[in-house]
C-alpha cells in the first residue's frame, strides 16, 4: 500500500469514528431545560410560604377518593380531566419542554437530558413515593380531537420513560392529555410555548401511602 493510499484510509476512519462519536455521546441540555434542582423545587410543597416551595393545599375528601379510583386508569373520560384540572390548579406544577418529533409522540434525542433532569427530581428523597400527573398539552393547530389523541401519547410516552429508566412505579405517574385545553398563551393560540408538559405534584408521598 503507497503512503498516499495509507493516509486516504486513514483519514476516512478518523472521520467515521468522529461521526460516531458524535451520534451516541449524550446530547447536552437545551438552553431552556430546568435542572433537577429547578424542577424539585418547583414541585415541593410546604406549609409556610417560602420562595422556594408553593404553599401546600390539603386535598379534600372527594379529592383524595377521586385520585384513588382513576391512578390506575389509562385513560382518563373528559370529566376526569376536567376534575384532574381542578386538583392541578392548587397544587404544586412545572411546565416542561419536551421535544417530540413532528406530530408524533416519539422521543428526540433531544428530550433525554430534560426528562432525565425530571427523573431524578421524582426519585428525591424529597418527591419519591408522591403521585405525579403528568398532562399533555399542544398548541391550537390541527383538529381539536387530533390534538386531544396527540397530547394523550405523548403524556404517556414521558410516562414510560419514568418507569423504565428510573423506575418509578407506574401507579404514582398520571398520564392525561389535554389537547388544546388550557393554554399557556390563550392570545396566540399557535404560540410554541402551548406545546408542554405540565407536571403536577398531585399527592404527597404521606397522602399517597393511604390510596392503596
Amino acid at each position: 500500500m503507497d503512503r498516499r493510499s495509507y493516509l486516504g484510509r486513514t483519514v476516512a476512519v478518523a472521520v467515521l469514528a468522529a461521526g460516531l462519536a458524535w451520534t451516541f455521546a449524550p446530547h447536552p441540555a437545551a438552553a431552556g431545560d430546568l435542572s433537577a434542582q429547578q424542577i424539585l423545587e418547583g414541585l415541593k410543597t410546604s406549609k409556610t410560604r417560602s420562595l422556594s416551595a408553593a404553599t401546600r393545599t390539603d386535598l379534600s375528601a372527594d379529592d383524595l377518593a377521586f385520585i384513588k379510583r382513576v391512578r390506575r386508569t389509562r385513560s382518563l373520560s373528559m370529566g376526569d380531566r376536567e376534575h384532574m384540572a381542578a386538583i392541578a390548579a392548587k397544587r404544586p406544577k412545572i411546565d416542561l419542554d419536551i421535544n417530540f418529533e413532528f406530530d408524533s409522540a416519539r422521543l428526540t434525542p433531544r428530550a433525554q437530558p430534560q426528562l432525565d433532569n425530571l427523573g431524578k427530581a421524582l426519585t428525591s428523597p424529597e418527591l419519591s413515593g408522591a403521585i405525579i400527573m403528568l398532562g399533555g398539552h399542544t398548541d391550537a393547530k390541527g383538529s381539536e380531537a387530533y390534538n386531544q389523541k396527540l397530547s394523550e401519547r405523548r403524556a404517556e410516552t414521558v410516562k414510560k420513560y419514568l418507569v423504565k429508566h428510573f423506575r418509578i412505579p407506574p401507579q404514582n405517574l398520571m398520564a392525561s392529555g389535554y389537547g388544546e385545553k388550557g393554554l399557556k398563551n390563550p392570545a396566540d393560540p399557535y404560540d410554541g410555548a402551548n406545546r408542554r408538559v405540565e407536571i403536577v405534584n398531585v399527592a404527597e408521598k404521606e397522602q399517597a401511602s393511604n390510596l392503596k
